[in-house]
């Protein structure tokens, strides 16, 4: 089973791409350097929850549309009170 980093990374680069988006260009947009971005994309390392809020409003996008359900567990379901 592939990491939550690399499923995210993927998503990031789908995304990015439907967009017509250069990777060069999202970096900017999102004020991250370049070479950070493509290590994102690759799922080599972890992203904080604000570069991840900075990628979606960059890409004009849901965060639902970035990241991948987990467990069962997606944007949009409710926890149990």
């Amino acid at each position: 089973m592939e990491s939550l980093d690399s499923q995210f990374g993927e998503r990031v680069r789908s995304a990015r791409k439907r967009r017509h988006v250069s990777q060069e260009e999202l970096a900017g947009r999102a004020v991250i350097d370049r070479s950070y971005m493509s290590r994102i994309e690759r799922g080599i390392v972890s992203v904080s929850l604000e570069k991840v809020y900075l990628i979606a409003q960059a890409l004009d996008c849901d965060l639902s549309e970035l990241l991948p359900p987990k467990d069962g567990v997606t944007i949009g379901d409710r926890c149990p009170r």
